[in-house]
């Protein structure tokens, strides 16, 4: 199957849909998944209507599942998750993801963020008695490190969330990814 017939029915549209949103002729749009290789306009403007890296339409590049912006969004907000369940925000997105077959590089990376950010509470909750001593802070201030992370997180899922629905891509994105 071409990419580009790939990406389409992802997103649940027909050649002559596409070709509307795309200002391109249908004949274009069988072209292409007959084979032919966009280039130039009809490469950037397809790649802006499926909301996908032009890299993606290009034939020496390997496939890739590219999620549908609506999935990306429920797995990013499930992240969420964190609030009611420990480590809800690792496995509800990965179960998710995998359950949906959205196995790709932008969930992959919101996982990896999830995955970052609870390694680092815990050693941050692992180094806050020694950093209350040596800092000469009530003991109380554990709760508000604990309660400053989780408001952290929440603001990195709601930026990443907010640019989701925008531009399809992550705010807050690592330059690694843990899976």
């Amino acid at each position: 199957m071409a990419k580009l017939t790939q990406y389409r029915e992802q997103q649940n549209l027909t050649q002559e849909e596409l070709a509307e949103k795309a200002g391109v002729s249908v004949r274009t749009i069988q072209r292409i998944e007959a084979g032919a290789t966009p280039k130039g306009y009809t490469l950037k403007t397809l790649a802006s209507v499926l909301r996908i890296p032009e890299s993606s339409l290009r034939e020496d590049t390997p496939a890739e599942n590219f999620p549908t912006p609506h999935m990306v969004k429920i797995i990013n907000l499930s992240s969420l998750s964190f609030l009611i369940l420990p480590f809800g925000n690792i496995i509800v997105p990965l179960v998710i993801m995998y359950l949906k077959k959205e196995v790709n590089t932008l969930t992959k990376q919101l996982v990896s963020i999830q995955i970052l950010w609870t390694v680092v509470v815990c050693l941050l909750m692992i180094a806050s008695p020694f950093l209350i001593d040596w800092l000469s802070l009530p003991k109380q201030a554990i709760i508000f490190i604990l309660l400053g992370a989780m408001v952290v997180n929440l603001i990195i899922i709601l930026l990443n969330a907010r640019e989701i629905h925008s531009r399809n891509k992550l705010y807050c994105k690592l330059p690694f990814s843990f899976l």
